[in-house]
């Protein structure tokens, strides 16, 4: 992790791109008050901006992309879990642009669309358990891996046969990082000081 090496200017679009993301998409409900639509945008900021730097800390990197981090994904889902799922998976997103702009591996256009949008907008899913934290991030991980599997069963077929494996197999192989992430996040869920504050949290949201 070098989070040092992150320009200042980076920095600035950075938070340009979250805070423009969620201003137009939160303000666009006009159902929701306004105090309300504050709430949402200040959390998420700060949740993707959390995975972001969280994303620095990795524990193992894989060649084309994909890595084993300090429980990058947690903080989005976390937002999720407060927020729901249409709001989780906004955020969700807006972090895998992020991504995307931080780390790009570039097969296909449509491969690009599964890895970062789509796999990452998949965290926001973890809104769907409301009651269960450890569930809800479950289920984020779950949706994650399973768009970075498409992924890589249509698009890393070179990839698989360089390691003389089928497709369906290297992509499970290659992708259970993303499961080995979510079990991190888990396992910080399960903290009993953490979990206090998450529900204690959301008591007020």
């Amino acid at each position: 992790m070098d989070i040092s090496k992150i320009k200042l200017q980076s920095w600035i679009f950075i938070l340009v791109i979250i805070g423009a993301a969620f201003l137009i998409s939160l303000t666009l409900k006009k159902d929701k008050q306004k105090q309300n639509t504050t709430k949402k945008l200040t959390y998420g900021s700060i949740c993707i901006a959390l995975s972001f730097v969280l994303s620095y800390i990795r524990f193992f990197k894989m060649p084309q992309g994909g890595s084993i981090t300090a429980g990058s994904m947690l903080p989005v889902m976390l937002f999720a879990y407060w927020f729901g799922p249409t709001d989780g998976i906004i955020a969700g997103m807006v972090y895998g642009l992020l991504q995307f702009i931080q780390d790009p591996f570039i097969i296909h256009p449509l491969q690009v669309v599964l890895d970062y949008p789509l796999a990452f907008g998949a965290l926001g899913l973890a809104g769907l358990s409301k009651k269960n934290f450890s569930l809800s991030l479950a289920i984020g991980t779950i949706f994650r891996f399973f768009f970075s599997f498409l992924s890589g069963t249509l698009f890393f077929v070179e990839y698989a046969k360089q390691a003389g494996e089928a497709p369906v197999i290297y992509s499970l192989a290659y992708n259970s990082v993303i499961l080995i992430d979510g079990l991190i996040c888990i396992a910080i869920s399960l903290i009993p000081q953490f979990k206090s504050a998450i529900n204690r949290v959301k008591s007020q949201i």
